[in-house]
């Protein structure tokens, strides 16, 4: 029986040929998407706009009726709430915008938690409230802030891990295509106002972790080949590179689809931000992988002999000692 490839090992496809266009369409890409941001904002949910959280227990055993409580709140008028369970199955956190003029006063967020506590305990007279809270502007700031230091961290000891393990042009390369892959899923939020949380910060870390899979990947081949072909001109050889690596990445990225497309197409709504993003983060992620990482080692400086070390004075006088030239 014959195996599946969707990949044919003779596969010559000339990525390099394109660059230029697609370096062009990407920087542009990365302009509107931060121009997006600027211009239209991200629609930040609770965990960075700020709110009010209530936590909720139902009889133990029992599963919390997530999209019973996500539709009964939603119907208060106070936005899309996040609904989520709360450690054990059957307890729950609800979380809801606060209107503008409730913001910083306790005694109208109460108002407002009393009102969706009411609502939610007259359908479900087992329900237990454990306690609400009001998250402030103050609090989200410092969310906003943790979750922006936690990108910059990730980005740039994964440039470090590169440049170590490889040569510094791969560490830029790397971050590169890294800022490529958050900056066209930040525009993606900010062109659908699709809600910014924490679960998408999550999802972002996800995008990371898989293009810099896919990145070291293609390295690695990259490198084994600058050693193996000498004399082949550098566009050829990242070509070479990055088909043999063809197959192993396709079959990731369909294996990584069969899993997400169901979540963004069936799936509950609390998590079609998260599916989304990741979604669209292994189509990105492949192509900066092929389309961004690889090229820029030709603009970086990267030749044939990168990484052939360099002669010692004994590696000489042994060469001479056997009489070669």
């Amino acid at each position: 029986m014959r195996l599946l490839k969707l990949v044919p090992d003779n596969t010559n496809i000339k990525f390099l040929k394109w660059r230029v266009p697609f370096y062009v369409v990407s920087v542009l890409l990365i302009a509107a998407s931060w121009a997006l941001v600027f211009s239209k904002g991200l629609n930040y949910g609770v965990d960075f706009a700020g709110g009010l959280e209530i936590r909720a227990s139902f009889e133990e055993g029992q599963p919390a009726p997530i999209p019973e409580l996500r539709e009964q709140v939603g119907s208060l008028g106070y936005g899309e709430p996040v609904v989520q369970k709360f450690g054990e199955q059957h307890q729950v956190s609800i979380r809801v915008r606060l209107p503008d003029a409730a913001e910083g006063d306790n005694e109208a967020a109460q108002k407002i938690a009393n009102e969706i506590i009411a609502k939610i305990s007259e359908n479900h007279d087992e329900i237990v409230i454990d306690g609400n809270d009001n998250v402030g502007g103050k609090v989200a700031d410092e969310f906003w802030e943790t979750a922006i230091w936690a990108l910059i961290a990730a980005m740039a000891a994964i440039s470090i891990y590169i440049w170590v393990r490889f040569e510094w042009q791969f560490g830029i390369g790397a971050l590169f295509a890294l800022f490529h892959d958050v900056s066209l899923t930040l525009g993606m939020f900010a062109l659908f106002q699709l809600e910014f949380s924490l679960q998408i910060i999550a999802a972002i870390l996800a995008i990371i972790g898989y293009s810099l899979n896919d990145t070291i990947v293609v390295y690695d081949r990259i490198r084994e080949n600058l050693k193996k072909y000498r004399k082949m001109p550098l566009p050829e050889l990242l070509d070479l590179s990055v088909n043999e690596t063809l197959a192993r990445t396709v079959m990731t990225s369909l294996t990584l689809l069969v899993a997400l497309v169901p979540l963004v197409l069936m799936g509950p709504e609390s998590l079609f931000g998260l599916a989304s993003a990741i979604t669209l983060g292994i189509f990105v992620g492949t192509y900066s992988s092929i389309y961004m990482a690889a090229p820029i080692l030709i603009w970086l400086g990267v030749t044939s002999d990168s990484f052939v070390p360099a002669e010692t004075v004994a590696d000489k006088q042994e060469r001479v000692a056997r009489g070669e030239s």
